[in-house]
């Protein structure tokens, strides 16, 4: 099976000189389509670098990423803004929502990026909404919301351009046990059953034994 996520050599390096820290150091990595990799290791340790360089939020110092065939590591920038605009969903620790707009609203801002009809945004929005269980939430404000509510709509904000990629920067770490235990399944399920490549990073030992395969991340090296 040909993998959605290819890293090879990736590095990224922090500071120069004596100062200089490698965040990530020559990282080969593949993650194919419908597998859940979580991404376990200390604070500090490189996680949230390797995300942002997966997802292209930045660039490595050396080595090469492709998603899904696109190799982002010499893409323009337009090219990188539209490819995560179609590729990559994000989820986010402190979830990211936008405080002036409704649960509805905030899964709908990728759709509307997109120059999605109207029609067609306010179908997905719903068919998401129902999907991760918030139907009857569609209308209250972030504020309004429990955390695992709020993580809800993350999810379903970030599935809302049906990417081929879903990114998770520790999505459980603000959640109690019950709650973060739901979240996991909603992630579980929704990576096997569209067939997404999952990465996900995260202390939670609960969510490394729903994973499909857990690498290790320590001083910047992958392991696993």
């Amino acid at each position: 099976m040909t993998p959605i996520v290819s890293a090879r050599g990736v590095t990224r390096v922090y500071g120069a000189g004596e100062t200089a820290k490698a965040a990530c150091r020559d990282i080969d990595l593949d993650v194919e389509p419908g597998e859940l990799l979580v991404v376990r290791g200390p604070s500090g340790a490189g996680k949230t670098t390797l995300l942002t360089l997966l997802g292209a939020l930045d660039r490595p110092d050396a080595g090469t990423i492709a998603i899904d065939g696109v190799e982002t590591t010499t893409a323009a920038e337009a090219e990188l803004v539209g490819l995560r605009r179609r590729l990559l969903g994000f989820v986010f620790q402190r979830f990211g929502l936008l405080p002036a707009l409704t649960a509805a609203e905030n899964v709908e801002v990728p759709l509307r990026l997109a120059s999605v009809p109207a029609a067609e945004r306010d179908a997905r929005v719903a068919l998401l909404l129902d999907r991760v269980g918030l139907t009857g939430h569609a209308r209250q404000h972030p504020d309004e919301l429990s955390g695992g509510q709020q993580q809800r709509v993350g999810i379903a904000r970030a599935l809302a351009a049906e990417p081929r990629v879903l990114l998770a920067d520790e999505p459980t770490g603000q959640l109690d046990s019950a709650t973060a235990a739901d979240v996991m399944d909603l992630v579980v399920e929704l990576v096997h059953e569209r067939g997404m490549a999952g990465i996900v990073t995260t202390h939670d030992p609960a969510f490394m034994e729903r994973a499909d395969r857990v690498a290790q991340l320590h001083d910047g090296r992958l392991t696993g």
